[in-house]
């Protein structure tokens, strides 16, 4: 035994306790991730280590920094903001304006005289004429031509008329709530609940969805950078309703209908953008989303899935195809991708569910007389 070594027990150095080495750890990788988001990498072979594909760097996966406004930006934001927040002006006649873009004479003009009769005082017509003057049948539609320049479908051209519409229009205090419509609209209810509707909206009917497919943010360019960014890009029909608060907005905005005049037009990078389908839904989305109805009162059936609307013709036309379009009370939106999403929402009106469409379109000239002999019958609810 006293040949034998005595064996102490090894010694070990005390371990630091998990919980500082977690917070060693969380602190290096807070440091990692702020110095990479300050200094992203720059070449090749750094940017591979982050992400193999596409190249993405550390500060992808942050939110992105706030950035500063350029001059165009906050001067158009203030006037935004100043005419939203204005208190409407009270009328004691308050009118509707009716705003008709047409290529030439208004093939629906006796129908439309039909709507009108009996409520002078309550309606003004103005009419975009961009191929030939009119010949009218109506009296209400008598020297109501505004000064009209050439329209091209799919154009920056078709805003430019809409607009010209809206600021002649705009010159009758009076008028309080703005309707564009086109030479194959139809009215599907009586004057009195068309009136009652637009004027007695807390909103406008401003069709705007997001269609993450190639003819919805598929035709977004960059070019729009910075003020408009490509998660606030809409889509939605060019047939609006508006309050008079957003159709001064309208007229006082140049920067991003600029935008949309330079870099939303057919053939750009390769697509084919439409700037009356996307710079209303877009702008009003961007401005005021909660004061538009996301949805247009003028019905139309696209459910042949081609590049234009289906045309009704007079074989088409009854009095169950009209009870048919009036009583629909859900608007329903579909994506262009191939998932083909399908949204739909009920109509309010004032928090209230009702029908959704006043109008509807494309009737063909040759349901004129037809729908002349249905009107009474189809618009005494």
């Amino acid at each position: 035994m006293k040949d034998m070594q005595i064996l102490h027990p090894p010694r070990h150095r005390p371990q630091l306790k998990k919980p500082k080495w977690i917070i060693i750890l969380v602190s290096l990788v807070c440091m990692f991730l702020v110095l990479a988001y300050i200094h992203p990498p720059r070449d090749s072979t750094t940017c591979y280590i982050f992400s193999s594909s596409n190249c993405k760097t550390i500060s992808s996966w942050l939110p992105p920094p706030s950035r500063q406004l350029t001059d165009e930006e906050i001067a158009s934001r203030v006037v935004i903001n100043n005419i939203l927040n204005a208190p409407s002006i009270e009328t004691k006649n308050p009118k509707i304006a009716f705003m008709f873009l047409s290529p030439g004479s208004l093939p629906f003009e006796r129908l439309w005289d039909k709507f009108f009769q009996g409520h002078e005082g309550k309606f003004s017509i103005h009419i975009h004429a961009s191929r030939v003057k009119p010949v009218h049948s109506s009296r209400y539609f008598q020297n109501r031509e505004i000064r009209s320049d050439k329209v091209d479908w799919g154009k920056i051209s078709m805003v430019d008329a809409e607009k010209r519409l809206l600021a002649n229009a705009l010159k009758d205090p009076d008028n309080q709530h703005f309707v564009l419509l086109s030479d194959s609209c139809v009215p599907l209810r009586g004057f009195d609940y068309v009136y009652n509707y637009l004027l007695y909206t807390n909103v406008s009917f401003i069709d705007s969805f997001e269609d993450p497919g190639p003819h919805g943010s598929g035709r977004y360019s960059n070019h729009m950078l910075p003020e408009v960014e490509k998660k606030f890009f809409r889509k939605g029909a060019q047939w609006f309703t508006m309050k008079r608060q957003h159709a001064i907005i309208v007229m006082a905005d140049s920067l991003y209908y600029t935008k949309f005049r330079d870099y939303c037009r057919p053939g750009m990078d390769g697509r084919n953008c439409y700037a009356d389908e996307h710079y209303l839904p877009t702008f009003f989305h961007m401005f005021d989303p909660n004061g538009v109805a996301n949805w247009s009162v003028t019905h139309v059936d696209w459910s042949e899935r081609k590049w234009h609307p289906k045309s009704y013709t007079q074989k088409d036309v009854s009095y169950q195809l009209i009870k048919n379009i009036s009583s629909i009370s859900e608007s329903v939106h579909v994506t262009s991708d191939e998932k083909r999403k399908m949204t739909i929402t009920p109509c309010m009106w004032n928090d209230v569910n009702r029908p959704c469409y006043l109008f509807a379109r494309k009737f063909l000239p040759e349901t004129l007389e037809k729908m002349i002999d249905l009107f009474p019958s189809y618009t005494t609810v």
